[in-house]
């Protein structure tokens, strides 16, 4: 009796099973198959990358350079004022239909007056030696630790780099984090811009081994007396590059007021830089939008548009560091732009989310980076905190 009824019951499993899976497979022939080919590429792969780092290579703004460069080299100054002080005024005609003030720039007089023929000379090196070189990033770490070594008079022949190095941002991400003391753990700490420490050093560290600034801020120390830029400390070492060829003269004035050395980042370094943000800038805007490259410039003033002082504070790093920790980049809803102020809103002349998508790179996969792949550089290791 018992074995009778073994047999339709196993039957009936099988049954069972035989109709569940023609069930299942009647689901699946239900449910859309994505043909073949690129159903799931972005945009971005119908754009050659080439497109890309043709545009990212483009300088519109090369000719008024040029002219602004050369105005300044051949033209004459003039001298606005009586007394002590007087103000030269460099002036220039933009997309406005007034005359705006390019720069002011006070002087004691008459001392500082000579300062001219050196602010002449300089421009026009910086200017000679703009052309696009990717492999100033091998030519860093002695142009930026072997000259604040020579001026200290440090001789360190098997040391070119430096050891961990940590780049401190502004971002008011900063103040729910502490990351002071960890900040303060590395061999070389480089600020950006004057931000303030004093009250903030539990979030961000109270050492400083290189001020990195853009040279509006210094144009805005130059009105000081002594050209007083060092929030820091007078001996603390300054770089910075040059927003307006104009700042060349509080360069020149100021230079001989520090005690500790003020230097100037290579044009070859500012062109690297500027590609490569412009060309993840490009990238960013045909993925999100699915537009061609070409349409970027109606998103874009490209003339006024610029990397950021952070960016090339990391870049810098990568350069002159064997190892880097990068600091208070990145925003959130209800944080403040800067830590330091009130600002909230972002410049538009910037791109944050192409640079963050740079980062991202630079730590996950630098050999994808444009420009900088084939300059015969390796990136150091890199981690961003939060």
């Amino acid at each position: 009796m018992k074995r009778s009824l073994r047999l339709p019951f196993s039957l009936l499993i099988l049954t069972a099973l035989a109709t569940a899976l023609t069930l299942l497979a009647a689901v699946r022939r239900s449910i859309p198959v994505p043909p073949t080919g690129n159903r799931f590429s972005s945009p971005l792969s119908a754009v050659p990358n080439g497109t890309l780092i043709r545009l990212a290579s483009a300088e519109i703004g090369a000719q008024e350079l040029r002219k602004e460069v050369d105005e300044l080299i051949d033209g004459e100054f003039a001298f606005p004022g009586r007394g002590r002080y007087r103000s030269i005024s460099l002036y220039r005609r933009g997309n406005h239909p007034k005359v705006w003030p390019r720069s002011m720039v006070r002087l004691r007089a008459p001392k500082d007056y000579r300062v001219l023929p050196e602010f002449r000379r300089l421009l026009r090196d910086w200017f000679r030696r703009r052309r696009f070189q990717p492999e100033v990033m091998v030519e860093l770490a002695d142009m930026v630790k072997g000259s604040i070594d020579r001026h200290l008079g440090r001789v360190e022949p098997d040391r070119r780099r430096y050891g961990s190095c940590a780049v401190v941002g502004n971002s008011g991400i900063l103040l729910r984090s502490d990351h002071g003391a960890l900040i303060d753990s590395h061999d070389l700490v480089i600020r950006l811009n004057n931000a303030r420490t004093e009250g903030y050093h539990r979030n961000v560290g109270s050492k400083t081994g290189l001020s990195f600034v853009n040279s509006n801020i210094l144009h805005l120390c130059a009105r000081r007396e002594g050209c007083f830029c060092h929030p820091y400390g007078e001996k603390v070492p300054m770089i910075m590059y040059i927003c307006q060829p104009a700042h060349f003269l509080d360069y020149t004035v100021c230079n001989s007021s520090h005690k500790a050395p003020l230097l100037i980042t290579r044009s070859r370094f500012d062109l690297l830089c500027g590609r490569i943000v412009k060309y993840y800038s490009l990238k960013q805007f045909v993925e999100e939008t699915g537009k061609v490259p070409e349409e970027w410039m109606k998103v874009h003033d490209e003339k006024l548009f610029h990397y950021s002082s952070g960016m090339q504070a990391v870049m810098l790093a990568v350069g002159i560091c064997d190892q880097v920790s990068v600091f208070g980049f990145g925003k959130a809803t209800e944080a403040k732009h800067h830590y330091h102020t009130n600002q909230k809103a972002e410049l538009d002349l910037h791109d944050y989310q192409a640079e963050y998508a740079l980062y991202h790179d630079l730590v996950e996969r630098p050999q994808v980076i444009p420009f900088l792949k084939d300059s015969g550089f390796k990136v150091p290791p890199i981690v961003f905190y939060q």
